[in-house]
């Protein structure tokens, strides 16, 4: 598993921070270390995990992931 962070735009709460976390913790494959406003630090082996599969999670919580570093 690797290390990435993540930028989320649409979010400007601990609300927000919540809905990303909880979007998240529900993939499969993805260990959730930490989020704040506009980030994500995540784990998750790309090879068993598409970056679209956690891309989608995000969207359907109401937020946008704009990048993966």
């Amino acid at each position: 598993m690797k290390e990435y962070n993540l930028s989320i735009e649409g979010m400007s709460c601990n609300h927000c921070v919540m809905h990303v976390k909880k979007a998240l913790s529900t993939v499969e494959g993805v260990e959730v270390e930490s989020v704040e406003i506009g980030k994500a630090r995540v784990w998750f082996d790309p090879e068993k995990v598409a970056q679209k599969t956690f891309a989608d999670a995000i969207e359907e919580a109401g937020y946008k992931l704009v990048a993966v570093q």
